[in-house]
């Protein structure tokens, strides 16, 4: 693979998805080179929604880079959570919404890194920066992207760049915010066809700290309760997923997308990284007005390492 690619982090969601498409077609346009967009995993049920509404073709997947490959990353940085191979690949650019962790490079590089809702925002910023016109595509996949990681601008990680992004995007795309949205998120929430292995690892992410090892994972419902009825299977696998990752702590995160609540199973040796903050009963932590687990989860658990 001799051209530059693109791609989000494993365990891909809406905007790991969009973004690499969408990066893809601007960087594509800039350099005068095609550049392909790659993913790290399968894609969600949401995420096929999208990806169909707009007629956009499912990225290439990949599991590692080759040595020397030009690659650029979106809505991730850490090592973690990228292909394998990364430490001898290129990185040549950058764009992302999260913290910078776990990263390092050999050569300068372009970062672009805002504390917005979503990185498919900062790529609406990038088309205006570079003068590049918006195809009503392209805009729509932006916009899937940003109603899924803002949960349809309810979640705190919500700006109002986001909002604008929203706002300009939905001009493009001609799309019903509100209508689009909701069919969106909802089409994320039939989780009856995962195994579940699969849900585990649906829209997971492991991240270090002071030489604990942790996974968060996270599905979106409308009906908590009715996940709940596998949450002895799902325990069993957790159980496993701790002993084959060598983790200390993992968190299963089940947020009803309707109430803006979350309950989450959590398993490891460290589950006082929860429970300092939320009463856990049964492996089972009760998160109210709990959505998000860049904003909300994960700061707990570092804010209690």
């Amino acid at each position: 693979m001799s051209k530059v690619v693109v791609f989000g982090h494993k365990n891909p969601d809406t905007d790991s998805i969009c973004s690499s498409i969408v990066m893809a077609n601007l960087q594509t346009k800039i350099r005068g080179e095609e550049v392909v967009p790659c993913r790290l995993g399968e894609i969600n049920e949401e995420t096929k929604y999208a990806l169909d509404y707009f007629k956009a073709e499912t990225p290439k997947l990949i599991e590692k880079v080759e040595e020397g490959q030009t690659v650029i990353l979106v809505d991730h940085n850490e090592f973690t959570q990228t292909a394998e191979g990364i430490e001898n690949a290129k990185i040549d650019t950058v764009v992302d919404h999260h913290r910078i962790n776990n990263f390092h490079t050999a050569e300068p590089l372009s970062y672009y890194a805002q504390p917005v809702g979503c990185t498919s925002t900062l790529l609406y910023e990038l088309y205006t920066l570079n003068n590049v016109e918006i195809e009503a595509k392209y805009a729509g996949l932006m916009l899937s992207a940003i109603i899924s990681d803002t949960l349809l601008l309810k979640s705190p990680t919500t700006t109002e760049k986001d909002k604008k992004a929203v706002e300009e995007l939905a001009k493009i795309a001609k799309i019903d915010v509100e209508k689009y949205g909701l069919d969106l998120l909802k089409a994320g929430t039939n989780l009856d066809k995962y195994t579940e292995k699969q849900l585990i690892n649906l829209d997971a992410k492991i991240v270090e700290n002071s030489g604990i090892r942790c996974m968060v994972a996270q599905v979106n419902t409308v009906n908590i309760p009715d996940v709940l009825k596998r949450k002895e299977k799902l325990e069993e696998v957790i159980n496993q997923e701790i002993a084959e990752k060598e983790l200390d702590l993992l968190v299963f995160a089940i947020t009803d997308i309707v109430n803006s609540n979350s309950e989450a199973i959590v398993l490891g040796k460290r589950t006082d990284l929860v429970g300092k903050t939320f009463e856990i009963k049964n492996n089972i932590a009760v998160m109210p007005g709990v959505v998000s687990r860049k904003k909300q989860i994960l700061p707990l658990i570092e804010k209690n390492m």
